[in-house]
């Protein structure tokens, strides 16, 4: 069964960080932009950071430059997303998409998602 596993989700205080994992099951990351996008509760989903599968160029949101960096271990066959500075208003279920589009606005499929809450 081919599946993205998001993992890294959990409670954190503002100002806090954490690292989200994505790792494909049934098949490798490689050859694909992998994402992530996420959603609050009564938002619409958004775009958050992408990277692509040949060189590795990354795409943020403006409201997580110079706070979120995406990566990619392809030996692993995982990608990254370090959140740092974190804030009350990244609550959100975020989740790892396949095949993101460089604006943040589309993308193939994705994983069931983490929970990230930011909160004091």
């Amino acid at each position: 069964q081919v599946q993205l596993m998001e993992s890294g989700g959990g409670l954190v205080q503002p100002g806090g960080s954490l690292r989200l994992s994505c790792a494909g099951s049934g098949f490798t990351l490689d050859n694909y932009a992998v994402g992530w996008f996420r959603q609050a509760p009564g938002k619409e989903r958004e775009g958050v950071s992408c990277i692509s599968s040949r060189d590795g160029k990354t795409y943020y949101a403006d409201s997580v430059k110079g706070r979120f960096a995406i990566s990619r271990d392809n030996l692993k066959s995982t990608v990254y997303l370090q959140m740092n500075s974190l804030k009350t208003e990244d609550t959100a279920v975020y989740f790892c998409v396949i095949r993101c589009s460089a604006d943040l606005e589309d993308y193939d499929w994705g994983g069931q998602g983490t929970q990230v809450t930011v909160s004091s």
